[in-house]
């Protein structure tokens, strides 16, 4: 008997423990549902998917693979230039030249071949006197510059190992997206190979010089500059380059150069010696400006066609004033920023499908990229352009540029329309000619500007 009741106390016990486990944890509350008279409450959808999936958190990432193959590939590059004094009283009086006083600057660099071809920044190796290369072994080689490109920051230079050398493929930025894992890898502090981690934060990011840059929250300091972005699969994507920060330490963001873009400009530099540039000819305006929003096209998703420069790509596809380009090939162009960057991947003479929106209808033109046919000279920041056929028969000269555009400065004289033939009597032939002659134009005297208007006749100028 006492059995039977120790036995029911304890049924008893665990019915009321499997009840009030149902009434506290499964039993639903009161409260408002989607079918109650109550409509004044808010009904909200939750999703049940857990917080956390497989390969999205960071001890899912695996970036030992990308360092090792990284490290090996990444070297310091040492720069030794000779400043000279500031002009001391015995070299006043008697001519006795001050020698030069050595100032290092450091960096890293990117081996992209076994031959030692190694991609860095200009900034790294401009006026060098001297550059050695230090590998991830300790290893010291003299190194030569093969060729630079201020525009992107990219210069290429070479060294002589003894045997082959470890090294990075590029692999394809088109392909990066935001948010996925890089790697930074350089010498920053003269530390040798260090490794950050970071995300990419945004893509074709314009720095105010129209260039296209990958943006990170790697960590990179002085002395990354010319090291590797990589991915976690180790394929190069970027050449480090730049951070934004007051103190000129690391404080959340820095830059890369596409991994395409390099690309293109070392093998220019290779093939022809120097960089083939080469644009559609499209003029657009700044989308931050009161003149944009005052058009209404400060929110265009793509790139407004403003202008078309004469005898360019754009002109002979036919682009026109308000067309909106959405993309090119197969890339997205979302802003300027996109177009110039893919653009900076091709050379003269390449061919890009367009695809644009033009009074609601979208359409593909074939679109030849050429060599720039207009710059804005120095000093006096007028714009001119190559001449094309019809300009040499209209005016009847095979010299010059011609001038399309005048700041507000120098626009009583008449200048545009006319043909800069010469500047102080040094003839002009092309954009390079005339930027290169106003560069030397001094602040001090005066310069003579020959011109010539659609009429025959010239004139000089006399600019001060």
């Amino acid at each position: 008997m006492k059995r039977f009741a120790g036995l029911f106390i304890v049924a008893l016990l665990a019915g009321a423990t499997t009840l009030g486990a149902y009434k506290l944890f499964f039993e639903p509350r009161g409260g408002s549902y989607a079918g109650d008279s109550n409509d004044s409450l808010p009904v909200f959808a939750t999703s049940h998917t857990p917080a956390f999936t497989s390969g999205s958190g960071i001890d899912e990432a695996d970036f030992t693979m990308a360092a090792e193959n990284t490290v090996n590939a990444v070297v310091h590059v040492k720069n030794v230039t000779l400043s000279r004094g500031g002009g001391s009283l015995l070299e006043f009086l008697y001519g006795y030249e001050e020698r030069g006083r050595p100032q290092v600057g450091t960096g890293s660099g990117v081996i992209i071949s076994p031959d030692g071809h190694i991609v860095t920044n200009n900034h790294v190796i401009a006026r060098a006197n001297q550059l050695t290369v230090t590998l991830n072994n300790n290893r010291t080689y003299e190194a030569a510059v093969i060729g630079t490109d201020p525009n992107t920051d990219i210069a290429l230079i070479k060294i002589d190992p003894d045997r082959p050398l470890p090294y990075l493929a590029f692999g394809d930025s088109d392909n990066v997206r935001i948010g996925e894992w890089v790697l930074a890898v350089g010498n920053p502090f003269n530390l040798t190979s260090t490794v950050t981690a970071g995300i990419v934060s945004a893509k074709a990011r314009d720095l105010g010089r129209n260039q296209s840059f990958i943006q990170t929250d790697a960590a990179v300091n002085p002395g990354n500059s010319g090291g590797a972005l990589v991915n976690t699969n180790g394929d190069l994507i970027g050449i480090n380059t730049a951070i934004t920060s007051q103190t000129g330490s690391y404080i959340g963001y820095s830059f890369a150069v596409p991994s395409n873009i390099a690309r293109k400009i070392v093998e220019d530099l290779l093939e022809y010696g120097d960089v083939q540039k080469g644009v559609i000819g499209i003029e657009s305006p700044n989308l931050n400006t009161r003149y944009a929003v005052e058009n209404g096209i400060d929110e265009i998703d793509g790139v407004y066609v403003e202008g078309v420069e004469e005898d360019s790509g754009a002109e002979r596809a036919g682009l026109q004033h308000g067309d909106i380009i959405r993309k090119v090939d197969d890339i997205r162009v979302r802003k300027l920023a996109d177009l110039v960057g893919y653009i900076s991947t091709k050379r003269p003479g390449d061919q890009v499908q367009v695809t644009l929106e033009r009074e609601g209808e979208q359409q593909v033109l074939p679109v030849e990229i050429r060599e720039r046919q207009t710059a804005v000279v120095p000093r006096m920041g007028v714009k001119v352009k190559n001449l094309s056929e019809k300009d040499r028969e209209r005016y009847g000269t095979d010299i010059g540029v011609k001038i399309i555009g005048v700041p507000e400065t120098y626009r009583r004289y008449g200048l545009e329309g006319k043909i800069i033939l010469a500047v102080d009597d040094e003839e002009i032939r092309d954009i390079e000619d005339a930027r290169n002659l106003f560069a030397k134009i001094s602040r001090y005297g005066n310069t003579s500007i020959t011109l010539l208007d659609e009429n025959g006749e010239k004139e000089r100028i006399i600019f001060q």
